[in-house]
């Protein structure tokens, strides 16, 4: 578990941290205020003959929202420019706002201005700051993009995140921190989940040792697992797999074989741009690719998303089980379509909310296509 080490770089990302934890551990101290209650009305009941029916209480749960690569192409940020941010996740901001942990991956770096787009991207600062105002909590930063801009634009990126409190893994400066950051452990309620996160590979080869990103390489990743078996639950998140392909490839599969043997009790994986399929293996679920949760690609099949929401109860004794992993169908919408600017909107939007009529017949049809050849979710 995180906690204050002796590099002054890290105090403030671990005083998010904290912040994060205090709401969590205030959540956990309302739910013993509350089973206090119900004993007390046990008690009571045993004077008076009546069902006070005061409390219901159910085991307490743990939810965790995920979605996909979170870009920032030219004409994202230069409609962030006239309208701002706030349209963006405006309709699943309270699926963000609500869950105990929510995560996205950042496939940008934010190395300063001129902010540019594909193919070598650097994006606003700001961009990064309403993700954590609307509740996002990590963001995953091992991906392709991450050095568009070399060393010193990953070196940026970190300094911005760490000057903005924002909690990230994947990446890091120097070893004392990049073993506190991979993986990321952090408490929820009481529960300890680990976060892994690395990629096949950048655009741009590293240069420098450090910064440092991880690569989907075992000997590199596996000491990066064992530290996470000491979580209650240990989330994998690879930046794999073969662009605007609809399946898994055999590389993916082997990858996510190793990491079930070395532990892994999630796996959801980002950068093919379109939703891949779900597999199970040994009963671990292993998503394949999210898609896109906000970008500008133009491509039908980019354009329908995933969200997943994980959820952990705490059963007798406080044993954590995850539950089953629970999906809710995205569809990225540009300027004009239903909001001025971009807008990440549910599939069950309703078409009167819909300024272009065929963009609602287009994510239809899209969704027929893609829903039933993934299975039902």
């Amino acid at each position: 578990m995180l906690t204050k080490g002796a590099n002054p770089f890290y105090y403030p990302l671990l005083f998010r941290i904290f912040v994060l934890m205090k709401k969590w551990i205030l959540t956990g101290a309302l739910m013993a205020a509350l089973t206090w209650t119900a004993a007390a009305q046990r008690s009571m009941e045993s004077f008076f003959p009546i069902n006070l029916n005061l409390l219901s209480l159910q085991p307490d749960t743990v939810s965790i929202y995920i979605v996909g690569d979170i870009m920032t192409h030219q004409p994202v940020s230069e409609s962030a420019k006239i309208h701002g941010y706030s349209t963006f996740f405006k309709h699943i901001a309270d699926r963000i706002g609500s869950a105990d942990l929510a995560v996205g991956n950042m496939e940008f770096p934010l190395a300063g201005k001129p902010h540019t787009g594909y193919p070598a991207f650097s994006g606003p600062d700001e961009y990064a700051q309403y993700l954590s105002d609307i509740g996002f909590d990590v963001f995953l930063t091992a991906n392709n993009h991450i050095l568009d801009k070399g060393p010193a634009g990953l070196r940026r990126t970190i300094d911005v995140l760490e000057e903005k409190e924002l909690i990230y893994t994947g990446i890091s400066l120097n070893p004392a921190v990049d073993t506190l950051l991979n993986p990321l452990i952090i408490q929820v309620k009481g529960i300890k989940i680990a976060l892994v996160n690395f990629t096949y590979g950048t655009n741009a080869a590293p240069r420098t040792e450090w910064p440092k990103v991880h690569y989907m390489q075992k000997d590199d990743i596996l000491p990066i697992l064992r530290r996470a078996r000491e979580a209650d639950l240990m989330m994998v998140f690879p930046h794999w797999g073969i662009e605007y392909k609809l399946h898994h490839n055999h590389e993916q599969e082997e990858m996510a074989r190793w990491l079930v043997e070395n532990g892994a009790d999630v796996i959801i994986g980002t950068h093919p741009h379109v939703i891949q399929d779900v597999q199970y293996i040994d009963g671990v679920p292993v998503i394949y690719s999210l898609g896109n949760a906000l970008s500008n690609q133009m491509d039908l099949n980019t354009r329908l998303e995933l969200a997943v929401t994980l959820r952990i109860v705490l059963e007798r004794h406080n044993e954590p089980r995850l539950l089953e992993p629970t999906f809710e169908y995205l569809w990225c919408t540009k300027p004009g379509m239903v909001e001025d600017s971009f807008s990440t909107v549910p599939v069950s939007l309703p078409d009167s909310l819909w300024r272009q009529k065929s963009d609602y017949k287009d994510m239809i049809s899209t969704y027929r296509l893609i829903h039933p050849y993934l299975g039902d979710r």
